[in-house]
């Protein structure tokens, strides 16, 4: 059996998943939670195997990151899958830097759930095709691609912050995040910061 621990924020998603995966005989959910701080010791106590955490766990984005790195921190040898209804490459880049092994949508087909788990556990990687293809994209062509640094500041650019404001919110100062933004400028073909915004977003790199 394959043991598997369910961080999400919903109930009722939580429910629908539990139930979703008590179908196959080889999977069990041991474990549920919404909460991130309470996701490492859940996935130590219960030898978990595989860890579906959401990306978004009421908070914002980054408590997914968290949970992810505070499981693997407790229980190195579980492994995480992002299952998540964001797919920007902000998302994807902090998530697998954060030690995912796999990245899934929610609107995935069941099939493709039931795989990823079975692929994680055996520890493959377990990510679907399009996101595969824009990481391997971004492997081939680093110097054309953003950072994962340069992505966050410009996500958060695009949620109205000034520089003075993104430099306390990531704790770097405000020249750090001029030089990040004319990065991120320069490989977008932008002029302005508004320009690098909307071709970010219509790009899918970054999501409001």
């Amino acid at each position: 059996m394959i043991r598997i621990l369910l961080v999400d924020d919903h109930p009722v998603l939580r429910h629908g998943i539990r139930a979703l995966l008590d179908t196959q005989p080889d999977l069990e959910v041991v474990a549920e939670t919404g909460e991130a701080d309470e996701a490492a010791s859940l996935a130590l106590a219960e030898r978990v195997e595989v860890a579906l955490v959401d990306l978004d766990l009421g908070q914002d984005r980054a408590d997914g990151v968290a949970a992810t790195r505070a499981i693997l921190s407790a229980h190195p040898a579980a492994r995480v899958i992002a299952f998540t209804a964001f797919d920007s490459d902000s998302d994807i880049v902090r998530m697998t830097e954060a030690g995912a092994i796999g990245y899934l949508l929610k609107d995935s087909r069941p099939q493709a759930l039931y795989r990823a788990i079975r692929a994680a556990a055996a520890g493959a990687p377990a990510i679907s095709g399009p996101i595969a293809a824009r990481l391997h994209g971004r492997q081939q062509h680093p110097n054309e691609t953003l950072t994962a640094r340069e992505l966050a500041v410009l996500e958060l650019a695009a949620s109205g912050l000034s520089n003075r404001d993104l430099a306390r919110r990531l704790h770097i100062s405000e020249a750090t995040v001029k030089t990040h933004l004319h990065h991120a400028f320069t490989k977008l073909g932008a002029e302005n910061r508004q320009s690098a915004i909307a071709i970010a977003i219509k790009q899918g790199l970054v999501r409001l």
